[in-house]
């Protein structure tokens, strides 16, 4: 497969707005009529803020009228995941007990994409309060893969990986605390990056597990991901967990294709993790991983298998903790400080158990239950403390291995995009895909995922679906991760002259023409 250059829609239409070869009106409604077009397939929003999208357009052509700078984003439409607060536009994080949630402020990633000059054209459909990995624990809608629109696009961050995939938006915000960026990216096959626990600020994201929780960025390309990353990067007073780290330009250093060296990787090793390569990853997922390895190679890298003895305790370890951390933090749900209210009960017990009750779905019921029972008298030790030695033990396997290589590649999951409901009625099989993405949240480190091929048809019931590559990076160390992803993009050609199957059945986004 010749290589084909990654585009950067982020940049082209930043450069046709800023240029007045179009204003940002026009691109929101190129968007928007995008949105209204494909939406009753895909179902990717909880919520599309029209008026307000044409509005923030209206402001950046005012301002570029006037001489202005309008910002790095400027008329860039932005789908943003419905757990992110947005001021005066309802944050419900697909739950129905906050449905009605409008908040007063904007998380300090909002705010600041819309500082440099992005457009906020909706919120995306999710897994309730992050907990799933399909999109379909919403308790509004499923959303379907733009890929195929029978299977699942991932979770918890389906709505905003369909959006890009779909061309519903040019780029969106995710969030990640066990792979909810990356598992998508995989399954619709765009690029999905996970930053540095603290790279960027917290606040304003609706919690599910505090210390594990990020907000990343999910685009079509590397360079768009480290343009949104650039953006919201830096510390924050108000997130204690922010890191005082310096921010810098992460697209400044991506060279394109036709400045790129014979071998541009060549001194750089890469560590492949041998316990992701075995049994229970698909065949059209393996061969397609296998590939991007040989490619790695090709470009110069030194790949060699590493073994980290703590990856497989990793699973158990991150569903204690996650579980722990959510049975505190969804707490405040109770019918009195937050959210949804049930009518007047007799007592306070009966109030709090009718709005749970009504306002939390099965599977965040399941995870608070664990979690409470995880950190209950008698087990704290046994489970939550544990789990952290465990912790412990995964974040020093993985800096160890760091010390040795470059970047640590694996597969973002174990198979392509299952059907809608394969998994649904099986919560531990659908716990056990996350295998290959919660190490890097107990550890911190940061990881993009981008294609890598299509599942072919040894891949049993999925021929042609996206597969992606995971790429992990030393702490902090998102400039060089991206720069490797990026020269990988540039020359794999990974999905060249695949289209997801709603462009079939509808023009592509007019903003790509």
């Amino acid at each position: 497969m010749a290589p084909r250059a990654a585009r950067s829609l982020v940049r082209e239409l930043q450069q046709q707005v800023a240029g007045r070869q179009r204003s940002a009106v026009e691109v929101a409604r190129d968007y928007l009529d995008r949105i209204r077009s494909v939406e009753g397939e895909v179902g990717a929003f909880i919520t599309v803020d029209e008026a307000h999208a044409l509005a923030q357009a209206e402001a950046i052509d005012a301002r570029i009228a006037a001489g202005q700078d309008a910002g790095p984003l400027a008329g860039v439409p932005i789908a943003v995941k419905d757990n992110i607060c947005t001021r005066g536009l309802r944050t419900t994080a697909g739950s129905k007990v906050l449905e009605c949630y409008v908040p007063p402020f904007d998380a300090t990633a909002v705010e600041r994409l819309r500082a440099a000059g992005a457009v906020i054209v909706g919120k995306t459909n999710m897994d309730e309060f992050g907990m799933g990995s399909s999109t379909e624990n919403s308790a509004y809608k499923p959303t379907r893969n733009p890929w195929d629109l029978a299977r699942v696009p991932g979770g918890s961050s389906g709505g905003s990986a369909a959006a890009v995939a779909a061309g519903q938006a040019a780029a969106a915000l995710g969030s990640d605390t066990g792979g909810s960026i990356r598992q998508p990216a995989h399954f619709c096959g765009v690029v999905g990056l996970k930053p540095s626990y603290g790279r960027v600020s917290r606040y304003g994201l609706v919690a599910y597990a505090s210390s594990l929780d990020v907000v990343g960025p999910l685009a079509g390309s590397v360079e768009d991901a480290a343009r949104l990353l650039t953006a919201m990067a830096g510390h924050d007073a108000r997130d204690s967990s922010s890191s005082q780290e310096p921010s810098v330009d992460f697209a400044a250093a991506l060279q394109p294709l036709d400045r790129l060296p014979s071998r541009p990787l060549a001194g750089k090793r890469v560590g492949v993790i041998a316990q992701t390569m075995g049994a229970g990853v698909s065949a059209g997922v393996a061969a397609a991983v296998q590939g991007a390895i040989k490619q790695l190679e090709a470009l110069g890298a030194e790949v060699e298998e590493v073994s980290l003895p703590s990856f497989d305790a990793g699973l158990p370890a991150y569903y204690v903790l996650a579980l722990s951390e959510a049975s505190s933090n969804l707490s405040r749900y109770d019918g009195i400080r937050y959210g949804l209210r049930s009518p007047e009960e007799s007592g306070l017990k009966q109030l709090y158990e009718a709005t749970r009750g009504a306002g939390l779905g099965a599977e965040v019921k399941r995870r608070i239950l664990m979690g409470t029972y995880a950190l209950s008298a008698g087990y704290y030790d046994a489970y939550y403390q544990r789990a952290q030695k465990v912790r412990t033990l995964v974040q020093r396997d993985m800096t160890s291995a760091l010390q040795r290589f470059d970047f640590l590649v694996s597969p973002a999951a174990p198979t392509p995009a299952y059907k809608l409901g394969e998994k649904s009625s099986d919560p531990l099989e659908m716990y056990k895909g996350d295998l290959m993405t919660v190490n890097l949240n107990l550890a911190g480190l940061p990881a993009v995922v981008l294609p890598c091929g299509l599942a072919g048809p040894d891949s049993p019931g999925a021929p042609g679906l996206p597969v992606g590559l995971q790429m992990v990076g030393r702490m902090f160390g998102e400039a060089e991760l991206l720069a490797a992803a990026h020269v990988f993009e540039q020359t794999a050609g990974a999905l060249a002259g695949a289209a997801p199957a709603v462009a079939a059945g509808a023009a592509a986004a007019p903003a790509r023409r």
